[in-house]
């Protein structure tokens, strides 16, 4: 499996939902906008509300861009342990290490994208191919790393 289409097909992901996030933001901005009057109070509730959402929002942009900044210094290189940028497959499926976006499909292949800080990439972090690791009382063992 290509480790490069893998990351490429993460950095497109985390680039929708970067535009996502902004799109929500400019929305919701012109909605602010549009809710100023002269009605009283109600009205800056409704505005003070709308503030909120935008400040959600744009934490969560500003997480989503440190995912993307991370990205760029994934290295594509076959790797002999599990590491950041390392595919890793278990019993149960392949896991790339890098960040945590969810599930990605690549050339038909299912695969589960989670962050170094997972418990599950610190259980078998620095670990190599054949050997055990447990997590949550399930005993795993590395059946490949890329």
């Amino acid at each position: 499996m290509n480790k490069k289409e893998i990351l490429q097909a993460l950095k497109d992901k985390i680039s929708a939902k970067i535009l996502v996030f902004e799109n929500l933001i400019a929305e919701t901005r012109a909605s602010s906008n549009d809710t100023k009057s002269s009605m009283g109070d109600k009205y800056e509730t409704g505005r003070e509300m709308l503030q909120q959402e935008i400040n959600n929002v744009q934490r969560q942009l500003n997480e989503t861009l440190n995912q993307q900044d991370f990205l760029k210094k994934i290295n594509t290189e076959t790797c002999d342990k599990v590491q950041n940028g390392a595919l890793v497959k278990l019993k149960n499926g392949f896991f790339y290490i890098s960040v945590s976006a969810g599930e990605i499909v690549v050339e038909n292949m299912k695969i589960m994208t989670i962050s170094s800080e997972s418990p599950l990439s610190k259980a078998m972090f620095g670990k190599k191919i054949a050997e055990i690791f447990v997590i949550n009382n399930v005993t795993q063992i590395i059946e490949e790393i890329s």
